[in-house]
């Protein structure tokens, strides 16, 4: 895999090549990829970093959202752009008198804790970007003019955050080359190692970081093939496996040349576009996970095909091969099986009271919730951050965190627990009250709701003239004459709920509207929503028609039935 513009590699190949002008090409090669590293942290300093301050000060969105984001890459642009580029420059002007490197990457070794700092907060400023940009529309529309800008190379500003995290585990690959090719009598040779020691050591710190921005950098990849209309950066998803396939029509069986990406946690299901440059598929729809099966199929006229069912849709696919055909079934099979093992710890998490503090729990991920966990009030970056019971392992706010009590599987160490956790274990509540009081109607919890349900899906939804949001939709099969939303899958509180009965349903779209959206309204109430397609868009009202007019809706395994006889062949679904 090359890690730099230029191949020394190659270079060092040539004939007759002495082993003086090797390590000058290497010590070169730092040097221009040190520019183009520089000219990376001033792009990210200097024009996304600036131009989003100087928006915040006009109190568009939070400032401390912005340096919460940026970390400390002010510090790390200032340190290579005013100190370790020059030192490269003055160096290689006097190569000939001074042909060492060693000395001067020793002036990085004090700074790799920027590096650490910076890594560290990745991921959370990854949440935070996605968040923000869902959000804001001044922020995402600042963004979007920059990525414009013929200095970005039409890369996302993800991809160029990329950079710092990858950059010292470079450094350490260039200097392991330049040792390799330094006679060990070489004036270099005491200084180099010493410097390759340290950053070797930052570099394997930055391994876990490394990986997962590997994964972050091919969803990227997909995003921009997808036409950046899906939603799909997210540390939290991982890329399974991806391919063409052929998707047999419901009425005719005739095959059309289709492409899957298979996530951990949803199916794409795509239209391959022909086009060289740009988008590269369309997607038709988006699988969850959950509910979904997977089986063999048999077709005298259509070998290797397999049947794949969701919640969303079925699909009847043909693979090129028996052995690709076997392939993705168990690509398919292992995707839900650890799916239907996590969500099996996480209903685990509100497990028996005499296994608390006994056993270590499973930590809910801080991107499954928006809000804490016990208190019901939203997270922000600034006042209300994210906590984990070390007990429960629940997210929660720094009020509902700020007990301790001795966990078994510790050691009996003290350890930070949340309130209800804390009166659990040293006994300051009765029995009826670790029951629980009556939870209120919002306070019903999404995950337990999206399993029992009728329909469940995201939606952007917006209310008045507020701004467009994204919000977990649900009507579970307990109520299903009530649309309750959510900010997130897992919140345990529903920031609204819709009695469908009464509702009138309005299916055009208005002209601000974005595509594929619907209304519904009674008196002066309105509420629209948005699908990220109008089949899944159709899916909803199905539903939402009976609801208005106090009939129940078909639970999935009917709808399910129904559906996949009547799946249009004509229009190349």
């Amino acid at each position: 895999r090359a890690l730099f513009p230029f191949s020394h590699v190659n270079c060092c190949a040539e004939l007759g090549e002495t082993n003086e002008q090797k390590l000058y090409k290497i010590a070169n090669e730092l040097l221009q990829t040190e520019k183009a590293y520089v000219a990376r942290l001033n792009l990210l300093d200097k024009v996304f970093y600036a131009k989003l301050i100087e928006e915040a000060r006009k109190d568009t969105f939070p400032m401390d959202v912005v340096k919460n984001i940026f970390s400390n890459i002010s510090s790390i642009h200032t340190f290579h752009s005013q100190f370790l580029l020059p030192d490269l420059e003055k160096r290689m002007g006097e190569w000939t008198a001074t042909p060492r490197i060693g000395d001067i990457l020793q002036k990085l070794t004090p700074f790799l804790k920027m590096y650490a700092e910076y890594v560290k907060n990745f991921d959370h400023a990854m949440d935070l970007l996605k968040q923000w940009t869902d959000r804001s529309p001044p922020f995402k529309a600042i963004i979007l003019e920059i990525q414009r800008q013929e200095a970005c190379g039409s890369l996302s500003l993800q991809h160029h955050m990329l950079e710092p995290v990858q950059r010292v585990p470079r450094y350490e690959m260039l200097l392991k080359d330049y040792l390799k090719k330094l006679p060990q009598d070489h004036i270099d040779q005491r200084d180099a190692e010493k410097s390759l020691e340290i950053i070797a050591m930052a570099a394997t710190h930055s391994n876990t970081a490394i990986r997962k921005t590997e994964n972050l950098k091919k969803l990227l990849e997909i995003y921009e093939m997808l036409g950046e209309e899906e939603d799909i950066v997210n540390p939290s998803n991982e890329l399974i496996k991806e391919g063409h396939i052929l998707k047999l029509a419901a009425r005719n069986t005739s095959a059309m040349d289709r492409y899957l990406f298979l996530f951990n946690n949803m199916l794409l299901y795509c239209v391959p576009k022909f086009s060289l440059v740009g988008q590269k598929f369309t997607v038709r729809t988006r699988i969850g996970i959950e509910g979904m099966k997977v089986m063999e199929t048999y077709n005298e006229d259509y070998p290797h095909t397999f049947q794949v069912s969701g919640k969303e849709r079925t699909l009847e696919l043909q693979a090129s091969s028996e052995q690709d055909k076997e392939s993705w079934i168990k690509a398919f099979q292992e995707t839900i099986h650890i799916s239907l093992q996590k969500n099996e710890t996480f209903k685990s998490a509100s497990k028996d009271i005499s296994e608390l503090g006994k056993r270590a729990p499973r930590w809910i991920r801080d991107n499954e919730v928006t809000m804490c966990m016990k208190c019901k009030e939203p997270f922000n970056a600034i006042t209300r951050r994210r906590h984990h019971c070390r007990a429960c392992g629940y997210v929660v706010c720094w009020k509902c965190s700020e007990y301790k009590a001795t966990l078994e599987y510790d050691g009996n160490k003290m350890s930070k627990v949340c309130k209800d956790c804390f009166c659990i274990l040293t006994g300051h509540i009765d029995s009826e009250e670790r029951e629980g009081k009556k939870k209120g109607i919002l306070e019903i919890e999404a995950g337990q709701f999206s399993g029992n349900s009728i329909m469940c899906g995201f939606l952007q939804y917006c209310e008045k003239n507020k701004p467009w949001q994204k919000v977990w939709c649900v009507i579970p099969q307990k109520e299903a004459l009530v649309l309750y939303l959510y900010r997130a899958p897992q919140d345990v509180k529903a920031q609204s709920t819709i009695p469908l009965l009464g509702y009138q349903v309005e299916d055009s779209a208005r002209p601000t509207d974005p595509p594929a959206s619907f209304r519904l309204s009674q008196s002066k109430s309105v509420h629209s929503f948005a699908a990220e397609s109008e089949d899944l868009k159709q899916r909803w009202l199905k539903v939402i028609r009976m609801a208005v007019t106090g009939e129940v809706p078909k639970s999935p395994e009917e709808n399910h039935s129904t559906e996949i006889t009547q799946e249009p062949s004509s229009n190349g679904v």
